[in-house]
Protein backbone atom coordinates (compact mmCIF):
# COMPACT_ATOMS: atom_id res chain seq x y z
CA UNK A 1 0.00 0.00 0.00
CA UNK A 2 1.52 3.25 -1.04
CA UNK A 3 1.80 6.53 1.07
CA UNK A 4 0.51 9.34 0.68
CA UNK A 5 1.86 12.87 1.30
CA UNK A 6 0.15 14.34 4.47
CA UNK A 7 -0.16 17.99 3.35
CA UNK A 8 -3.17 20.59 3.77
CA UNK A 9 -4.63 19.61 0.04
CA UNK A 10 -4.63 15.67 1.22
CA UNK A 11 -6.33 16.70 4.11
CA UNK A 12 -9.67 18.13 2.12
CA UNK A 13 -10.72 14.38 2.32
CA UNK A 14 -10.58 14.76 6.63
CA UNK A 15 -12.61 18.24 7.29
CA UNK A 16 -12.18 18.71 11.29
CA UNK A 17 -15.92 19.47 12.46
CA UNK A 18 -17.49 23.24 12.00
CA UNK A 19 -17.10 24.89 15.29
CA UNK A 20 -20.42 25.96 16.93
CA UNK A 21 -21.68 29.20 18.48
CA UNK A 22 -22.71 27.46 21.48
CA UNK A 23 -21.44 27.34 24.86
CA UNK A 24 -18.37 25.96 26.27
CA UNK A 25 -19.60 22.53 26.93
CA UNK A 26 -20.76 22.59 23.34
CA UNK A 27 -17.10 22.89 21.87
CA UNK A 28 -15.86 19.83 23.20
CA UNK A 29 -15.07 18.72 26.93
CA UNK A 30 -11.15 17.08 27.11
CA UNK A 31 -9.60 15.07 30.04
CA UNK A 32 -5.87 15.38 30.38
CA UNK A 33 -4.66 12.98 32.69
CA UNK A 34 -0.70 14.19 32.99
CA UNK A 35 2.35 16.16 35.03
CA UNK A 36 4.09 14.23 38.05
CA UNK A 37 6.39 16.48 40.47
CA UNK A 38 9.65 15.44 37.93
CA UNK A 39 7.87 16.81 35.21
CA UNK A 40 4.50 19.24 36.12
CA UNK A 41 4.74 21.39 33.09
CA UNK A 42 4.03 18.61 30.63
CA UNK A 43 0.07 19.20 31.90
CA UNK A 44 0.63 22.99 31.04
CA UNK A 45 1.74 22.65 27.81
CA UNK A 46 -0.49 19.27 26.86
CA UNK A 47 -3.89 21.77 28.31
CA UNK A 48 -2.81 25.06 26.60
CA UNK A 49 -2.28 23.38 23.33
CA UNK A 50 -5.64 21.56 23.34
CA UNK A 51 -7.56 25.64 24.33
CA UNK A 52 -5.50 26.81 21.24
CA UNK A 53 -6.81 24.02 19.34
CA UNK A 54 -10.70 24.73 20.23
CA UNK A 55 -11.59 22.78 23.08
CA UNK A 56 -13.76 24.43 25.14
CA UNK A 57 -13.52 23.06 28.42
CA UNK A 58 -10.27 21.38 29.84
CA UNK A 59 -9.69 19.46 32.94
CA UNK A 60 -6.47 18.16 34.26
CA UNK A 61 -6.10 15.21 36.30
CA UNK A 62 -2.67 15.47 38.05
CA UNK A 63 -0.74 14.15 41.28
CA UNK A 64 -1.82 16.24 44.20
CA UNK A 65 0.98 18.09 45.57
CA UNK A 66 1.11 19.30 41.80
CA UNK A 67 -2.78 20.50 41.68
CA UNK A 68 -2.90 23.88 43.32
CA UNK A 69 0.36 25.22 41.04
CA UNK A 70 -1.17 24.02 38.19
CA UNK A 71 -4.45 25.69 38.89
CA UNK A 72 -3.03 29.25 39.31
CA UNK A 73 -0.97 29.01 36.42
CA UNK A 74 -3.84 27.14 34.28
CA UNK A 75 -6.70 29.47 35.46
CA UNK A 76 -8.82 28.45 32.35
CA UNK A 77 -9.09 24.98 33.27
CA UNK A 78 -10.57 22.48 36.15
CA UNK A 79 -8.17 20.35 38.08
CA UNK A 80 -8.48 17.39 39.94
CA UNK A 81 -5.69 16.49 42.10
CA UNK A 82 -5.11 12.15 42.47
CA UNK A 83 -3.16 10.73 45.03
CA UNK A 84 0.41 9.99 44.96
CA UNK A 85 2.69 6.74 45.35
CA UNK A 86 5.71 7.73 47.21
CA UNK A 87 7.84 7.67 44.23
CA UNK A 88 5.04 10.50 42.85
CA UNK A 89 3.43 8.37 40.65
CA UNK A 90 -0.70 7.86 40.43
CA UNK A 91 -1.98 5.77 43.16
CA UNK A 92 -4.02 2.82 43.11
CA UNK A 93 -7.03 4.95 44.30
CA UNK A 94 -6.69 7.01 40.64
CA UNK A 95 -8.08 4.14 38.43
CA UNK A 96 -11.60 4.52 40.17
CA UNK A 97 -11.27 8.38 39.98
CA UNK A 98 -10.06 8.78 36.37
CA UNK A 99 -12.55 6.23 34.87
CA UNK A 100 -15.07 7.78 36.64
CA UNK A 101 -14.05 11.56 35.46
CA UNK A 102 -13.63 9.80 31.61
CA UNK A 103 -17.26 9.68 31.54
CA UNK A 104 -17.81 13.23 31.78
CA UNK A 105 -15.81 14.13 28.96
CA UNK A 106 -16.04 13.83 25.40
CA UNK A 107 -12.33 12.55 24.80
CA UNK A 108 -9.43 12.40 26.60
CA UNK A 109 -5.54 12.63 26.62
CA UNK A 110 -3.29 10.52 29.07
CA UNK A 111 0.55 10.15 29.77
CA UNK A 112 2.51 13.50 29.08
CA UNK A 113 4.63 13.68 31.86
CA UNK A 114 3.39 10.78 34.19
CA UNK A 115 5.95 9.28 36.38
CA UNK A 116 4.65 5.33 34.80
CA UNK A 117 3.54 3.28 37.76
CA UNK A 118 1.95 -0.56 38.40
CA UNK A 119 -1.13 1.10 38.29
CA UNK A 120 -1.03 2.56 34.46
CA UNK A 121 -2.20 -0.46 32.92
CA UNK A 122 -5.56 -0.48 34.99
CA UNK A 123 -5.85 3.36 34.15
CA UNK A 124 -5.54 2.59 30.41
CA UNK A 125 -8.32 -0.21 31.12
CA UNK A 126 -10.83 1.84 32.23
CA UNK A 127 -10.15 4.57 29.42
CA UNK A 128 -10.52 2.28 26.73
CA UNK A 129 -13.62 0.90 28.55
CA UNK A 130 -15.32 4.48 28.79
CA UNK A 131 -15.79 3.99 24.88
CA UNK A 132 -14.93 7.94 24.62
CA UNK A 133 -11.54 8.80 21.93
CA UNK A 134 -8.32 8.50 23.67
CA UNK A 135 -4.72 9.70 23.10
CA UNK A 136 -2.44 8.12 24.51
CA UNK A 137 1.14 9.36 24.68
CA UNK A 138 4.86 8.76 27.06
CA UNK A 139 4.34 7.05 30.12
CA UNK A 140 0.80 5.52 29.21
CA UNK A 141 2.94 3.55 26.18
CA UNK A 142 4.36 0.94 28.34
CA UNK A 143 1.31 -0.40 29.87
CA UNK A 144 -0.64 -0.98 26.59
CA UNK A 145 1.05 -4.30 25.80
CA UNK A 146 -0.96 -5.36 28.93
CA UNK A 147 -4.19 -4.01 27.40
CA UNK A 148 -3.94 -4.77 23.98
CA UNK A 149 -7.21 -6.64 23.68
CA UNK A 150 -8.85 -3.40 25.30
CA UNK A 151 -7.46 -1.50 22.66
CA UNK A 152 -8.83 -3.39 19.86
CA UNK A 153 -12.50 -3.93 21.37
CA UNK A 154 -12.94 -0.15 22.55
CA UNK A 155 -15.53 1.80 20.59
CA UNK A 156 -13.36 4.58 18.66
CA UNK A 157 -9.38 3.38 17.55
CA UNK A 158 -7.04 4.81 20.17
CA UNK A 159 -4.39 7.51 19.29
CA UNK A 160 -0.68 6.40 19.77
CA UNK A 161 1.94 9.48 20.00
CA UNK A 162 4.92 7.36 20.39
CA UNK A 163 8.61 8.41 19.58
CA UNK A 164 11.31 5.01 18.88
CA UNK A 165 11.68 3.78 22.22
CA UNK A 166 8.02 4.30 23.17
CA UNK A 167 7.25 2.58 19.80
CA UNK A 168 9.80 -0.27 20.35
CA UNK A 169 8.11 -0.97 24.05
CA UNK A 170 4.70 -0.83 21.83
CA UNK A 171 5.80 -3.89 19.63
CA UNK A 172 8.09 -5.39 22.44
CA UNK A 173 11.38 -5.00 19.79
CA UNK A 174 14.23 -3.40 19.49
CA UNK A 175 14.60 0.18 19.41
CA UNK A 176 17.69 -0.05 17.12
CA UNK A 177 14.64 -1.42 14.47
CA UNK A 178 11.98 0.88 15.09
CA UNK A 179 14.78 3.22 14.11
CA UNK A 180 15.78 1.38 10.83
CA UNK A 181 11.89 1.51 9.94
CA UNK A 182 9.91 3.20 11.53
CA UNK A 183 6.84 3.20 9.25
CA UNK A 184 6.87 -0.74 9.09
CA UNK A 185 6.98 0.03 13.14
CA UNK A 186 4.06 1.43 12.79
CA UNK A 187 2.15 -0.54 10.55
CA UNK A 188 2.43 -3.12 12.85
CA UNK A 189 1.95 -1.33 15.78
CA UNK A 190 -1.61 -0.18 14.41
CA UNK A 191 -2.61 -3.25 12.90
CA UNK A 192 -1.96 -4.73 16.51
CA UNK A 193 -3.75 -2.03 18.86
CA UNK A 194 -6.18 -1.28 15.99
CA UNK A 195 -5.18 2.47 16.14
CA UNK A 196 -4.57 5.25 15.07
CA UNK A 197 -0.44 5.22 14.87
CA UNK A 198 2.36 8.02 14.43
CA UNK A 199 6.10 7.72 14.31
CA UNK A 200 7.66 10.61 15.52
CA UNK A 201 10.76 11.75 14.05
CA UNK A 202 12.03 14.80 11.39
CA UNK A 203 10.07 12.62 9.17
CA UNK A 204 6.77 11.33 10.39
CA UNK A 205 4.31 8.60 9.67
CA UNK A 206 0.84 8.50 10.25
CA UNK A 207 -0.75 4.96 10.18
CA UNK A 208 -4.36 4.32 10.27
CA UNK A 209 -5.94 0.93 11.79
CA UNK A 210 -6.82 0.22 8.13
CA UNK A 211 -3.16 -0.22 6.95
CA UNK A 212 -3.62 3.82 5.10
CA UNK A 213 0.06 5.56 5.30
CA UNK A 214 0.64 9.23 5.41
CA UNK A 215 4.58 11.02 5.45
CA UNK A 216 4.91 14.37 6.64
CA UNK A 217 8.15 15.85 5.78
CA UNK A 218 7.00 19.50 6.72
CA UNK A 219 8.14 21.52 10.70
CA UNK A 220 11.59 22.82 11.29
CA UNK A 221 14.53 21.41 13.34
CA UNK A 222 13.59 23.86 16.64
CA UNK A 223 10.52 21.35 17.29
CA UNK A 224 13.09 18.19 18.76
CA UNK A 225 12.85 20.15 21.96
CA UNK A 226 11.62 19.09 25.41
CA UNK A 227 7.66 19.25 25.59
CA UNK A 228 7.04 19.76 21.76
CA UNK A 229 5.32 16.03 22.38
CA UNK A 230 3.21 17.29 25.17
CA UNK A 231 1.96 20.23 23.00
CA UNK A 232 1.02 17.98 20.27
CA UNK A 233 -0.96 15.63 22.67
CA UNK A 234 -2.95 18.53 23.58
CA UNK A 235 -3.55 19.84 19.79
CA UNK A 236 -4.97 15.95 19.15
CA UNK A 237 -6.63 16.28 21.97
CA UNK A 238 -8.59 19.56 21.30
CA UNK A 239 -9.57 18.23 18.32
CA UNK A 240 -11.12 14.78 19.61
CA UNK A 241 -12.88 16.88 22.17
CA UNK A 242 -14.25 19.32 19.32
CA UNK A 243 -15.66 16.05 17.36
CA UNK A 244 -12.30 15.41 15.04
CA UNK A 245 -12.85 11.03 14.39
CA UNK A 246 -9.14 10.09 15.62
CA UNK A 247 -7.43 9.37 12.52
CA UNK A 248 -8.61 12.85 11.16
CA UNK A 249 -7.58 14.58 14.44
CA UNK A 250 -3.89 12.87 14.41
CA UNK A 251 -3.30 13.92 11.06
CA UNK A 252 -4.14 17.53 11.24
CA UNK A 253 -2.21 17.38 14.99
CA UNK A 254 0.72 16.57 12.73
CA UNK A 255 0.12 18.67 10.28
CA UNK A 256 -0.92 21.77 12.63
CA UNK A 257 1.84 21.33 15.10
CA UNK A 258 4.83 20.79 12.21
CA UNK A 259 3.03 24.34 10.51
CA UNK A 260 3.79 25.93 14.26
CA UNK A 261 7.03 25.33 13.78
CA UNK A 262 8.07 26.29 10.56
CA UNK A 263 5.65 29.38 11.70
CA UNK A 264 8.07 29.74 14.72
CA UNK A 265 11.07 29.12 12.76
CA UNK A 266 10.43 32.30 10.42
CA UNK A 267 10.02 34.44 13.55
CA UNK A 268 12.75 33.64 15.84
CA UNK A 269 14.82 31.28 13.92
CA UNK A 270 15.28 27.80 13.19
CA UNK A 271 16.17 26.19 16.42
CA UNK A 272 15.90 27.95 19.71
CA UNK A 273 12.05 28.71 20.23
CA UNK A 274 10.19 27.07 23.15
CA UNK A 275 7.31 24.71 23.33
CA UNK A 276 5.50 26.67 25.20
CA UNK A 277 5.04 29.08 22.47
CA UNK A 278 3.48 26.27 19.65
CA UNK A 279 0.17 26.15 20.82
CA UNK A 280 0.09 30.21 20.03
CA UNK A 281 0.22 29.86 16.35
CA UNK A 282 -2.33 27.04 16.00
CA UNK A 283 -5.98 29.56 16.21
CA UNK A 284 -4.09 31.12 12.77
CA UNK A 285 -3.33 28.14 11.44
CA UNK A 286 -6.83 26.46 11.58
CA UNK A 287 -8.30 29.89 10.53
CA UNK A 288 -6.17 29.25 7.10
Amino acid sequence: MSTAELTRSELKQFPLPEQSDGGKDDHGRLLIIAGSPQVPGAALLSATAALRSGAGKVWIATAASLANGIGLKMVETLVVPLEEAADGSFAASSVEVLTREAERAHAVVAGPGMKRSDVDAGIAAGLLRSGKPIAFDAAMLHCLPEVAHECRDCRWPPVLLPHSREMASLLQADESDVEADPLSAAQKAAAHYRAAVLAKGAESHVVAPDGRSWTFRGGAPGLGIAGSGDALSGIVGGLLARGAEPLTALLWGVLLHGEAGEMLSAKVGPVGFLAREIPDEIPALLAR
